[in-house]
């Protein structure tokens, strides 16, 4: 069964992106149709300013089937993939740039740039990815984290998937968000151990006084449908009413994501957060919806 995909843009999304100020971004191996379409929406939106890294005159005939006169952009000449990436690893470094975003090169090598010490952009924290999701562009957006790149976390850095989520759903003006910590049951038992996890997730965020309510462990019907939290019993604030769905492992974000994007038509705006930039990773899969919301998120995160 396939359903044609609708992917509307956001409208919130790119509404709380514009009032934030102009963003230096990095288009890393810039050289990509739908990356360079993105950015040019973007920039012709007011959300960014961009530096493009790669090889200048493969960058300047992808430019050109857009008709897109780049000249007056910082355009830095690098011939490989890994000199590309940390290329913009130093601009972050040094606060030329407040995000990165992924061309045509593979997210692992982006990443290992990202991750080098001498460029403490990590600053102590963890990396974790979030999916910004809306159905419709007026829709009332939800959150999946981490669905692409933490693939099967402890407790504590779950922990740190969350605050992470948090702290990125209050920029987009959620004051107190819901979170529901998903596993295949709405109680822990010992044989599935994501329940147990959620469970003790929950308690963590009590102990620790974590700015969000949260709940675990939830299916994700009892995290989405309030019909469904009433049939089986279950109250409080994140029954029914989730705004942050945190998954278990990453193939359960992965295929919820993905799930939502070519069956119900959604558009997922996913970056990854906990550094000192943010960084968009879009799949080459991705619309350009989906990317230019992607930058619009990175924005949003940036500030």
């Amino acid at each position: 069964m396939h359903i044609k995909m609708n992917n509307d843009l956001p409208e919130n999304l790119i509404s709380i992106a514009k009032k934030k100020s102009k963003t230096s971004v990095a288009i890393v191996c810039a050289h990509e149709f739908s990356a360079l379409q993105s950015a040019k929406e973007a920039y012709e939106l007011d959300l960014i300013n961009p530096i493009f890294i790669g090889n200048k005159n493969e960058i300047q005939k992808e430019a050109e089937k857009l008709n897109w006169n780049i000249n007056n952009f910082d355009i830095v000449q690098e011939e490989n993939e890994y000199e590309s990436a940390i290329k913009a690893a130093k601009l972050a470094k040094d606060d030329f740039i407040k995000v990165i975003v992924k061309g045509n090169l593979h997210t692992d090598i982006l990443m290992r740039a990202y991750l080098k010490k001498e460029f403490n952009l990590i600053q102590g924290k963890r990396l974790s990815h979030i999916w910004h999701m809306t159905v419709k562009k007026d829709d009332k957006p939800i959150f999946i984290t981490d669905g692409a790149l933490n693939v099967l976390p402890r407790i504590d850095i779950k922990m740190n998937i969350l605050t992470n989520a948090i702290e990125f759903t209050k920029k987009i003006g959620i004051v107190k968000p819901r979170v529901a910590v998903l596993s295949g049951t709405e109680d822990p038992i010992d044989s599935m151990p994501s329940s147990v996890e959620a469970k003790e997730i929950m308690k963590r965020a009590i102990k620790e006084n974590i700015d969000a309510f949260v709940h675990g462990p939830l299916a994700f019907d009892n995290a989405v449908s309030i019909e469904a939290a009433k049939i089986k019993n279950i109250s409080g604030e994140v029954a029914g009413k989730a705004d942050i769905l945190l998954v278990p492992n990453l193939e359960t974000g992965n295929a919820l994501c993905k799930i939502m994007v070519h069956f119900m038509g959604a558009c997922a705006a996913g970056i990854v957060v906990g550094g000192k930039v943010p960084v968009v990773v879009a799949s080459r899969a991705d619309n350009v919806n989906s990317r230019l919301a992607s930058i619009a998120a990175s924005v949003i995160s940036a500030h």
